[in-house]
């Protein structure tokens, strides 16, 4: 997404699931912040598509926004409907695969390098 389009949402509301949409056979994403300190990634999942196994060097929050996943963190599997959400810990593994079409946002928080 450009940072024009980010700019257009900036002062204004908005449902998070209506700036995703889905598209058959994959998965689409849409960053709607992005800095050194983070970013928000909107995510859509087509039915049976999914993440598979992954680390990344940050925790990561997911909040599943509409329809129900299967999310895998260290090998243990939970389900995630609307409204919940789960914290992927850093240089876990972890997965995600759509049970039914969902959408989710990723909010990842990078370390201070003044830390």
């Amino acid at each position: 997404m450009a940072d024009k389009n980010r700019q257009e949402l900036l002062g204004k509301k908005f449902l998070l699931k209506d700036l995703i949409q889905y598209q058959e056979g994959s998965i689409a994403s849409r960053m709607i912040i992005t800095q050194k300190s983070g970013s928000i990634t909107l995510f859509s999942f087509d039915l049976d598509e999914g993440l598979s196994d992954h680390t990344a060097p940050f925790d990561a929050v997911v909040t599943v926004l509409e329809g129900e996943c299967e999310v895998t963190v260290d090998g243990v599997p939970s389900r995630l409907t609307q409204g919940e959400t789960i914290i992927f810990p850093a240089h876990i593994p972890h997965a995600v695969k759509a049970i039914s079409r969902f959408k989710m946002v990723l909010t990842m928080i990078r370390e201070s390098s003044e830390d």
